[in-house]
């Protein structure tokens, strides 16, 4: 039996996906925002102006950070990246860790911040990585590829199975014999 091609995502799909997902990060973010300054316009403006703007600045960053990690770490995808269906792996086929997914994110901004040069590799590597990927030692594949060789590994492990039923029922019959 020769395993199939593994279909890495290509680059329009996961352009879709992440711009899906920076649309519905910024959305939270915003959320929060005015759930804040809702509550604050009850008990009074916060001073000095900085710091507004230094709590507002961290609470950006670490919305689209929990948002990316978390989504990464827990099912694999994103909103969007379920939309367009990709998933991220790691190494072993499964979600990323913490561990990785943080080093992901990290590189996703490092990949965007050079006019989003560090996805030019997706064209050029033959498993289609760019920067977040090679930094963190993942992949991104169609999600159907996933399902499809699940289906496959099941499908050898029930003839795999049978085949074992089958030799047990002849040995306990010629036991009982």
């Amino acid at each position: 039996m020769n395993p199939r091609p593994v279909p890495y995502a290509g680059l329009a799909t996961r352009a879709v996906a992440l711009g899906i997902d920076a649309v519905l990060s910024q959305a939270s973010f915003l959320v929060g925002v005015a759930l804040v300054g809702l509550a604050g316009s009850l008990v009074g403006d916060l001073r000095p102006q900085w710091l507004v703007t230094v709590l507002a600045g961290v609470g950006w960053a670490l919305t689209g950070t929990f948002y990316f990690a978390g989504f990464w770490t827990v099912t694999g995808q994103t909103p969007g990246m379920r939309l367009m269906g990709v998933r991220v792996v790691a190494r072993d086929g499964a979600p990323p860790h913490l561990g990785r997914a943080l080093v992901r994110v990290v590189g996703l901004v490092l990949a965007i911040i050079p006019v989003f040069a560090g996805f030019i590799p997706v064209v050029i590597d033959d498993r289609r990585r760019a920067l977040p990927d090679f930094l963190a030692g993942t992949f991104v594949l169609y999600a159907e590829a996933e399902l499809i060789r699940r289906e496959e590994l099941a499908s050898s492990a029930e003839v795999a199975l049978a085949t074992a039923d089958d030799i047990d029922i002849t040995g306990v019959s010629q036991q009982a014999s």
